[in-house]
């Protein structure tokens, strides 16, 4: 399977990687994002999996892009085995130190999804929630990256894609406003011709062996710094398919 790693975009974060756990710097606007994210993912495994207490110790768990750590260290507290990955080898080397610091068992691997499957089916690793969050759109081939997640996951199993929709709100908001007028994001974080929208991703997962259970969207009000989870999907969302 040829990889999905797109160089330009790796090389453009492994740049800012000291920064991954700066609150200030910038990569604020993920760190605000994160709570809400990380609400909605933990309520769906605890749905699915029937597990009451909150905590997930008999769980697998995948983070694709895992950047340095921002997901993986709460699923790691909440004692899920988690496997991180990351094209990066600057963004695994800061993940790797801050988790040591919080004193955090996770399994960095500087790495793709592709080559994390091998060529080998039968040593192929199989995780029961597989999270490809805000990753998507900076994969130089979407079909074989969610082939990839797929084959990644147990049958049964969850796999969370979560991106920006692509349509004129998600240009202003996510691109123009995001980066060159308010200056949440570096500018050039996001190519707005690389965001999907929900029906694009739903194409590719269908065939890829997913069922579509769940399409939520996040909404940010700029008066209180809060983000809450909206049924709009115009611009953030996150979808939850199910491997058959």
């Amino acid at each position: 399977m040829s990889s999905s790693v797109d160089p330009q975009e790796v090389e453009k974060f492994s740049r800012i990687a000291d920064e991954w756990w700066d609150e200030a710097g910038k990569f604020k606007p993920l760190h605000q994002f994160n709570p809400i994210r990380i609400s909605f993912i933990r309520r769906k495994i605890i749905e699915h999996f029937n597990a009451a207490s909150g905590f997930f110790p008999n769980l697998k768990i995948l983070d694709i892009g895992c950047g340095g750590g921002l997901i993986a260290e709460p699923f790691a507290r909440m004692e899920a085995d988690v496997t991180a990955i990351d094209a990066s080898e600057k963004n695994i080397e800061v993940a790797k130190i801050h988790a040591e610091k919080s004193g955090l068992k996770i399994n960095y691997i500087a790495t793709s999804a592709e080559e994390l499957i091998g060529a080998d089916p039968h040593v192929r690793p199989q995780f029961d929630v597989v999270l490809a969050l805000e990753i998507i759109e900076h994969v130089a081939d979407v079909e074989n990256f969610i082939k990839s997640c797929a084959e990644l996951t147990k049958p049964s199993g969850l796999i969370f894609i979560a991106t920006v929709n692509r349509n004129l709100k998600s240009f202003a908001l996510a691109k123009i406003a995001a980066e060159y007028v308010l200056r949440w994001l570096p500018i050039g974080t996001h190519d707005w011709k690389k965001f999907l929208k929900p029906s694009e991703i739903n194409f590719f997962a269908s065939s890829a062996g997913l069922d579509l259970q769940e399409l939520r969207g996040f909404s940010y009000n700029i008066l209180n710094g809060e983000w809450k989870e909206v049924g709009d999907l115009d611009v953030n969302y996150i979808a939850v398919f199910k491997k058959r």
